[in-house]
């Protein structure tokens, strides 16, 4: 199976046509060898366009919607990126070849091994993973120049906004099943945030996420 023929048809055919057009995006994409943060019994399927099973009901995003949202982040290699539910690690290794550091929080510690072997096999050395309840964030490295939270949420905490900087960026999947929404938020003054729908999907929810009574969206 010749993986990097997959890529590029996976490039072509699934992401460029989901407006993923950023080349420093693709040209990450292209690098970060995705077949190797897939569950074994998987890896044939590393291209595929459906989520992959992570174990825990967890789940691995599919590629077009992991490049979106990479896009949507608009990283530079200054930039401070928190991100909540660490998963495979895939997505905290294309995050962390566009930002100066990712610092990624998993509650899951199984999980979160997995992922840290698979960074260090990959050589990135600028993700630090965190195992803990990220729920309302991680505020001991905070503020934070983008903010990506990869399970849904009935609603984004204060918290999250409270830990990105000016000019940061946050990605939050908000609703519930099968309703949710893709929301980037932008912190564009102090105390000021720009807020924009981007798409719809269904992914599981965040563990230990809040759950007020009777809110409106």
């Amino acid at each position: 199976m010749d993986f990097d023929i997959l890529r590029r048809t996976m490039i072509d055919t699934q992401i460029r046509t989901w407006d993923v057009l950023d080349p420093r995006v693709l040209g990450t994409v292209a690098q970060v060898k995705r077949e190797f943060f897939v569950p074994t019994p998987y890896r044939h399927l590393a291209f595929a366009d459906f989520n992959l099973p992570l174990g825990h009901g967890e789940i691995m995003w599919t590629p077009k919607m992991e490049a979106r949202v990479l896009q949507e982040l608009d990283l530079h290699e200054p930039d401070r990126v928190l991100e909540i539910g660490t998963g495979s690690g895939y997505l905290t290794a294309l995050m962390a070849q566009l930002a100066g550091v990712v610092h990624s929080v998993e509650d899951r510690a199984d999980l979160s091994r997995t992922a840290e072997s698979h960074l260090r096999v990959q050589g990135v050395q600028n993700a630090h993973l965190h195992i803990g309840d990220g729920s309302n964030g991680w505020v001991s490295n905070a503020p934070y120049d983008a903010i990506c939270i990869t399970g849904s949420l009935p609603m984004l905490p204060d918290a999250f906004k409270e830990q990105l900087a000016v000019g940061g960026r946050l990605i939050a999947i908000l609703g519930t099943g099968p309703a949710m929404r893709v929301r980037r938020i932008f912190h564009s003054q102090p105390g000021i945030f720009e807020s924009s729908e981007l798409f719809e999907t269904e992914v599981p929810p965040l563990r230990h996420k809040p759950l007020p009574v009777g809110f409106v969206f």
